[in-house]
């Protein structure tokens, strides 16, 4: 089987449980390092599926290789190759697809409540999942490009997750683990915001964390699971 090629775009913002899925199934997956200099590849071709992961930058901003990224996403959509996206991962879809990236109402930091819409979508893609705390650190948002369908809302962020055919968009982290969380919670001061309803404390997103991330990956699964359906040979 062809590699899934992962596109990491910040040291701390690797692949994480996306990762450990692959490994668990026999999934072989190969990691390109952006942020060293490392340019996503012209085409799709030589991979079964691609995964894009998160970063502190923006779609928006004038960098290198996001309209390299961006022709990416849309040839692998026209090879059948299957995409999905962690948050900054996402709105690159998005961006891709024909959505827009702009700034969220607020900040969204740490534990929060996201839920399934009621879609068919949304059952095809989290069973009988109607609720679940997802993992979250972000200040814009992706509109749902057209084609896709929300399947996931919150109350601080309209839009958490969409599909379109076989492509997954995530706007919240279910990749997390509780090194990267911990590794994370020391860039907190620099965000620059209160804790709020919407911005949890270091202390808070600790509290609780190896419950809440298990409770996290039994939905993570649900959805990797069958985004791996649409992986070629």
């Amino acid at each position: 089987m062809k590699p899934i090629a992962i596109f990491r775009h910040n040291p701390g913002e690797g692949p994480g449980y996306f990762a450990t899925f692959l490994d668990r199934h026999s999934l072989p997956w190969k990691l390109f390092k952006v942020d060293e200099g490392v340019s996503p590849p012209p085409t799709s071709g030589g991979f079964s599926g691609l995964c894009f992961m998160g970063g502190p930058m923006s779609v928006n901003d004038d960098l290198p290789w996001i309209q390299t990224t961006l022709q990416l996403i849309r040839a692998a959509e026209t090879a059948g190759v299957p995409v999905i996206g962690h948050c900054l991962g996402g709105q690159l879809m998005a961006r891709a697809f024909g959505g827009t990236v702009t700034g969220n109402p607020v900040k969204e930091i740490g534990w929060g409540t996201v839920e399934a819409t009621p879609d068919a979508a949304a059952t095809e893609w989290l069973g009988d999942t109607a609720r679940f705390e997802a993992f979250h650190w972000h200040g814009e948002t992706f509109s749902i490009p057209p084609g896709a369908t929300r399947i996931l809302q919150s109350a601080h962020c309209a839009n958490q997750a969409f599909v379109r055919g076989p492509h997954l968009g995530l706007q919240c982290h279910v990749e997390m683990t509780d090194s990267m969380i911990r590794l994370w919670c020391r860039q907190w001061a620099a965000e620059g915001v209160p804790a709020s309803a919407s911005v949890q404390t270091p202390e808070q997103m600790e509290e609780n964390i190896e419950a809440r991330i298990a409770a996290m990956r039994a939905v993570a699964d649900r959805l990797y699971t069958r985004w791996c359906k649409g992986l070629g040979g």
